[in-house]
């Protein structure tokens, strides 16, 4: 019986000292040690991708947001957004780009309401942007898994270059081509799709619009 008492503590005691050091390794020391590494070698990412402008935060170039007109009545809640036509715009986001809010509006292919919200974007961005419906691509009119997607595709910018340039007075061939510079290829040369960043984008053209 005293062996038997004996053997449980020492097992016991085992126990807690291997608790105590996966706490300490796993608990303290680990995320330190990673916490150091990725603030020294990738610091800007691990803070987030923060995006400076004139020494404040214009928004992270991990998350995308929204580029709209201020409100009409800023105390009604159920204004709908209206997309400002000097700025490139994203994709739709069920979500308004909130990053406390991620995921997809959960709607299947075959949803007829899905069928119709898709419907219903492709004739506004095709008309926001003065192209044939035919002309807008499908990240303009469907949002990412995420709902934050910061990227837009190659051809989505592309349709938007005319309206931007007659909303703020530039030649339509400088406009097109800040799309081409900022045009990022497949992530290592094949995976992914090209894309662009809008807020980059966006930032860019603040450059030569500003006075």
């Amino acid at each position: 019986m005293k062996n038997s008492v004996a053997d449980t503590g020492r097992l016991a005691w085992a126990a807690l000292r291997m608790l105590l050091v996966l706490t300490v390794v796993t608990g303290i020391v680990y995320p330190l040690a990673v916490t150091g590494i990725a603030q020294g070698l990738f610091h800007d990412k691990a803070n987030g991708s923060m995006v400076t402008v004139d020494g404040r935060e214009a928004g992270s170039a991990l998350i995308g947001q929204t580029w709209d007109l201020p409100k009409k009545n800023p105390d009604d809640a159920n204004e709908a957004p209206r997309p400002d036509p000097r700025w490139f715009q994203p994709r739709p986001s069920h979500s308004g780009y909130d990053p406390l809010s991620t995921g997809s509006g959960q709607l299947g292919a075959s949803d007829p309401t899905l069928t119709r919200l898709v419907g219903d974007t492709r004739k506004a961005v095709a008309a926001f942007n003065g192209v044939p419906e035919s002309a807008v691509p499908k990240d303009a009119v469907t949002g990412s898994a995420s709902a934050i997607d910061p990227h837009i595709s190659p051809q989505y910018a592309r349709i938007q270059a005319a309206r931007v340039a007659e909303a703020n007075g530039l030649p339509e061939q400088q406009v097109a081509k800040l799309v081409e510079d900022h045009t990022e290829g497949r992530t290592a040369g094949f995976l992914g799709q090209p894309h662009v960043n809008v807020l980059q984008l966006n930032l860019a053209l603040r450059d030569v619009t500003a006075p």
